[in-house]
């Protein structure tokens, strides 16, 4: 049932975005900013925690669940650093995601060897 809920899910917030792509005139670039900020937001109210926990892998995957997790660094560095966290904390929490997917990137094309575009 984990793996139905995380599926629902996703694909439900997926689903969103892309109904806003296809039926808004906003730039697909401005819908992931919306998707991060919301995930911000919804964790500054303390709804995305119970979300996440509820959902899953299918809440945290998203972008929503970036923005959820940038909330949750930026919170952690003000308790423990006062207001420098705010600026260090979002970087602390993200790095670890963004790393991983560098390294992997690059593994790739290491593996598959991809080509330049023309």
């Amino acid at each position: 049932m984990v793996y139905i809920k995380a599926f629902v899910v996703g694909g439900l917030i997926c689903m969103v975005a892309q109904i806003m792509m296809e039926k808004t005139k906003l730039m697909p670039g401005r819908i992931m900013v919306l998707l991060v900020c919301t995930g911000a937001i919804l964790g500054a109210l303390q709804i995305y925690e119970p979300f996440l926990k509820f959902a899953g892998s299918g809440a945290s995957v998203p972008l929503t669940g970036f923005g959820y997790n940038l909330w949750k660094g930026i919170r952690e560095a003000i308790d423990s650093d006062g207001l420098i966290g705010v600026f260090r904390g979002g970087f602390k929490m993200a790095a670890v995601g963004t790393s991983a997917a560098l390294i992997f990137a690059y593994l790739a094309s290491l593996v598959f060897q991809p080509k330049m575009a023309k």
